[in-house]
C-alpha cells in the first residue's frame, strides 16, 4: 500500500516554490494565503524540516525544498500531460516521429489526412532530420530513415526503396540529347560523394568529377535545380507532383540503388497502441504502392 499522500500540502508547496511567494501560489491555486501558508507548515511538520526560509523580504528555499521542488514539478506536470490527453472525453495518445524532410514532404504529407481521419485520438508530432538522428535522446517513437537499415540497437522495417535519378528544370532537360552532355552541366551533390559515381557506373559512363555545390537535403537540392542551379541526383519517387506538374523533368531513365526507406524504433522500446497503429498504417501504405511485401532488419 503506497502512504497516505498529502497532496494538497504538496501543491501549496510546490507553487509557493516555484514563486517564492504565498500570495501568488494563493492565487493560482484559487485558496487563500492563510490555506497555502497552513498547508505547507502542515508539510514541514510531518516531513520534520523547514522547506522555506522566511526572508524579510520574501521566501527562499532550505536544502530540503530545493531537493523536493524538482521532484513534484515533473510529478504535477506529468499528471497535467496525462489529463490532457483525455480532452474531449477520449484518450489521445501522443506519438512523435522523425522523417527525413525529403520523405516527409515528398510521400508522407500527401497521405496524412487519411491517418488522422482514420485514428483521430492519436496527436502525431512530426519531427524533421537529415538522417542524423537519436532516437532516445531525442524522445522519438519512431524514425524514418534512408540507408541499409542497419543501425545498433535499433529495429527497422523496411517500406520501399528510392533509387536515384537525374532530375533537372525543363529548360536545362532541352540541352541534354545524350548522358555525355551532362559533362557540360552543373552537378548538384549531397553530402554522400559516391551517389554521382555510383549513378555514372550504372549508366555505363566514365566518371567525372562532381563539383556543384553540396546539400545536406534531397529536398532543397531538387528545389536548387527547378531553379536552374544545376542537376540534382535524388529520388525521383520523392517529386512525383512537381514531375507531373512539369516543373521538373527526368532526362534519363538510368538509375542508381543507393538505399531504403525504413521505419525505425528502439529494439528496447515496447511499442504502444498509437506506435503499432502507426507501423501497421504506413507499412500497408508503403507496401501497397510498391507492390511487394515489407521486411524487417
Amino acid at each position: 500500500m503506497r502512504p497516505h499522500l498529502p497532496l494538497n500540502a504538496l501543491r501549496a508547496f510546490e507553487s509557493s516554490a516555484r514563486q517564492l511567494n504565498f500570495t501568488r501560489a494563493a492565487q493560482e491555486l484559487n485558496v487563500t494565503q492563510a490555506a497555502v501558508s497552513q498547508q505547507v507548515r502542515a508539510l514541514e511538520d510531518r516531513l520534520g524540516c523547514a522547506l522555506f526560509k522566511r526572508l524579510p523580504r520574501g521566501l527562499g528555499l532550505t536544502d530540503e525544498g530545493r531537493a523536493l521542488l524538482p521532484v513534484l514539478s515533473d510529478a504535477f506536470g506529468r499528471i497535467e500531460q496525462v489529463l490532457k490527453q483525455f480532452d474531449g472525453g477520449h484518450f489521445h495518445e501522443v506519438l512523435t516521429v522523425g522523417v527525413v524532410g525529403t520523405f516527409a514532404v515528398g510521400w508522407l504529407m500527401p497521405r496524412l489526412k487519411h491517418f488522422g481521419e482514420a485514428h483521430p485520438f492519436i496527436e502525431l508530432r512530426l519531427l524533421t532530420h537529415n538522417n542524423l538522428v537519436d532516437l532516445a535522446g531525442e524522445g522519438l517513437d519512431f524514425a524514418i530513415r534512408f540507408g541499409d537499415g542497419v543501425w545498433p540497437g535499433t529495429h527497422a522495417t523496411r517500406l520501399f526503396d528510392a533509387p536515384l535519378t537525374p532530375l533537372c528544370a525543363p529548360a536545362l532537360a532541352r540541352r541534354l540529347a545524350t548522358t555525355a552532355d551532362l559533362g557540360r552541366e552543373t552537378l548538384l551533390r549531397s553530402y554522400r560523394a559516391d551517389e554521382w559515381p555510383d549513378w555514372f557506373a550504372a549508366a555505363g559512363l566514365a566518371p567525372w568529377p562532381a563539383t556543384g555545390p553540396v546539400f545536406d537535403s534531397s529536398r532543397l537540392m531538387v528545389e536548387a535545380a527547378m531553379q536552374g542551379a544545376g542537376i540534382a541526383l535524388a529520388p525521383s519517387r520523392m517529386f512525383s507532383r512537381e514531375l507531373q506538374s512539369g516543373q521538373l523533368v527526368r532526362p534519363f531513365d538510368a538509375e542508381v540503388h543507393t538505399g531504403t526507406y525504413w521505419l525505425a524504433t528502439l529494439k528496447s522500446r515496447t511499442p504502444s497502441p498509437a506506435m503499432q497503429l502507426f507501423s501497421d498504417w504506413i507499412v500497408n501504405q508503403a507496401s501497397a504502392e510498391a507492390g511487394d511485401a515489407p521486411g524487417t532488419s
